[in-house]
C-alpha cells in the first residue's frame, strides 16, 4: 500500500499541513505509524508506537469517533501529549479507521491555524478512513 502518497493525497484535499496514517497492530494493540509528513524528526519516536486510549489517535480509536481540536497549541484538555504542541500546528483532527465496527487505525490531519472541522469533512475523513480500512482488510485476507 503506497501510505505517504495516499497520506498526502487527504492533507493537500483538506489543505492541511501535517497529516499521519496509524494502523492497528492487534498482537501489540498500539496504533503503528505508516506514514507521516510534516512531523519533525525528533517526534517520529513518540508517535511510532501510540497505545490506544493515549493522545489524539489512541483517544480516536478507543471512542471510535473523530477527536478534533480547534488550537492545540492552546489545549488544556489533556488529550493531545505535551509532545503534539512540538509539531506547531494548531486545527487538529485524528479520526478512526473502521469497517464494519472493527478497528484498523487512525489517521490523522492538521493545519497551522486555529481550524473547526465541519461536520461535512468529518464525515468525509470517515468516510476515507472506511476505504482505507477496506483495503488493509482486503490485503490482510489475501495474505491468510
Amino acid at each position: 500500500m503506497p501510505w505517504k502518497h495516499l497520506l498526502a493525497t487527504v492533507i493537500e484535499t483538506f489543505n492541511c499541513s501535517t497529516g499521519t496514517l496509524h494502523t492497528l497492530d492487534n498482537k501489540s494493540d498500539h496504533l503503528v505509524i505508516k506514514a507521516q509528513q510534516g512531523i519533525p524528526d525528533f517526534l517520529l519516536p513518540k508517535m511510532a508506537s501510540i497505545p490506544i486510549g493515549k493522545g489524539m489517535a489512541g483517544i480516536a480509536a478507543a471512542r471510535r469517533q473523530p477527536v478534533e481540536m480547534c488550537n492545540l497549541q492552546t489545549d488544556e484538555s489533556g488529550v493531545a501529549r505535551p509532545a503534539a504542541k512540538e509539531t506547531k500546528v494548531e486545527g487538529s483532527i485524528a479520526v478512526p479507521m473502521l469497517l464494519n465496527g472493527k478497528l484498523y487505525g487512525t489517521l490523522g490531519i492538521a493545519k497551522p491555524i486555529p481550524y473547526d472541522f465541519t461536520e461535512t469533512e468529518k464525515n468525509d475523513l470517515m468516510r476515507i478512513g472506511e476505504e482505507i480500512s477496506r483495503c488493509i482488510y482486503k490485503q490482510t485476507a489475501e495474505t491468510i
